[in-house]
């Protein structure tokens, strides 16, 4: 029962991860780095990446044939995301300006440097909550048509994450399994 429970939190924090960082991403201003991109919080991919999760999401959004009140939950679900997505990049702004003027100090303060990072995340968990309930309330109101179309597209993005991290493991195979090692490098001979 626990791994189950564990399983379906998982796959609802995927759905919410899945569709709030492509909408957050095409709500980013203009100035601002994708996530993903040089200097911003996110994963691999780049702009690329977003583009093609966009589509992605343009899609299921259309497959989905949403009536006004689902269609008013995803709204709201892309409003709550967009929102948060947008504190916690003020946030990480926020840290990384904070950072830099600790740094300046003879002494490095490493419990207020801590401290200060502690707070942001614990921060940004509350943000990645409120956006995760919030689509799960949108995914509560489709029908189970809808969610069968949802729960496909999650286990195809799920195949494609599984396919990446093991061409990612064949490529440390094959530099002595240390990433970042010089060629020829091992554990054996440091």
């Amino acid at each position: 029962m626990l791994k189950q429970s564990r399983f379906l939190a998982i796959t609802a924090a995927a759905l919410a991860l899945s569709i709030g960082g492509v909408n957050a991403a095409s709500a980013a201003a203009p100035d601002m780095p994708p996530p993903g991109g040089p200097g911003m919080m996110g994963g691999p991919g780049g702009h690329h990446g977003e583009m093609r999760m966009k589509k992605e999401m343009d899609k299921l959004h259309s497959q989905l044939n949403l009536n006004a009140d689902q269609e008013k939950a995803w709204q709201a679900a892309l409003g709550t995301m967009k929102q948060n997505h947008e504190a916690m990049r003020e946030s990480h702004k926020q840290m990384h300006a904070q950072m830099e003027s600790m740094k300046k100090q003879p002494i490095l303060d490493l419990n207020a440097m801590y401290a200060a990072h502690q707070k942001i995340e614990q921060q940004n968990a509350q943000l990645r909550d409120q956006t995760s309930a919030a689509w799960l309330n949108f995914y509560n109101t489709l029908n189970d048509q809808q969610k069968t179309t949802v729960s496909t597209a999650l286990k195809q993005r799920f195949a494609r994450m599984e396919a990446r991290r093991e061409k990612m493991h064949e490529r440390w195979g094959e530099h002595g399994g240390m990433h970042g090692a010089p060629a020829g490098a091992s554990a054996a001979n440091p």
